[in-house]
């Protein structure tokens, strides 16, 4: 019983320490058909190296995303024509928003190897429940992370070594009394 006392807090560290390895979604988890911020967190840089440029593909099915300026980085969005154009607010859209990139303004804006931060975005999520995966290329000093990978099959993550940020789509909520 000793040992196992003292080897699991030895396993959960490290458990942890994997975990936060990932660029990953603060809110893994959202309604069919809401409003969404995707708060995606940068836990680390490239192998020491600090992070200049984060770049994130927005999932097919996000309608309208609109990224959060930052103080010190550079915000562009790069649009393309939509296979299925929807109407927002009475209008027809038939392009949209399918890559946002911050890049720091300067060398003091970068984000250091031992620091985190958070990337927003906004958009309207699918009416259809389901996994929304966030591709995100990390950019540094030395070097750049490739968020990519998703599986095969399902939701699974396990034995991916870099992958894409997972957003569950639940079943809308009926709607009811609210407090």
């Amino acid at each position: 019983m000793q040992t196992l006392k003292h080897t699991l807090p030895l396993v959960l560290s490290a458990t942890c320490l994997a975990a936060a390895a990932h660029v990953v979604l603060d809110q893994p988890q959202a309604s069919a058909g809401s409003a969404y911020t995707a708060s995606l967190r940068v836990g680390h840089g490239c192998d020491g190296s600090p992070t200049h440029t984060v770049t994130v593909q927005v999932p097919a099915g996000l309608r309208g995303a609109k990224p959060q300026p930052k103080p010190g980085w550079t915000l562009s969005v790069r649009k393309a024509p939509l296979a299925q154009p929807y109407t927002s607010h009475g209008r027809t859209v038939t392009e949209d928003v399918v890559e946002v990139r911050w890049q720091a303004a300067s060398r003091a804006a970068w984000l250091d190897d031992a620091w985190f931060d958070t990337f927003h975005l906004r958009g309207q999520l699918p009416a259809q429940p389901g996994p929304l995966w966030f591709r995100v290329q990390q950019l540094c000093e030395t070097g750049q992370l490739d968020w990519t990978e998703v599986p095969a099959s399902g939701t699974s993550t396990q034995g991916l070594k870099a992958p894409a940020a997972l957003l569950q789509v639940q079943p809308a909520q009926p709607a009811g009394h609210q407090h």
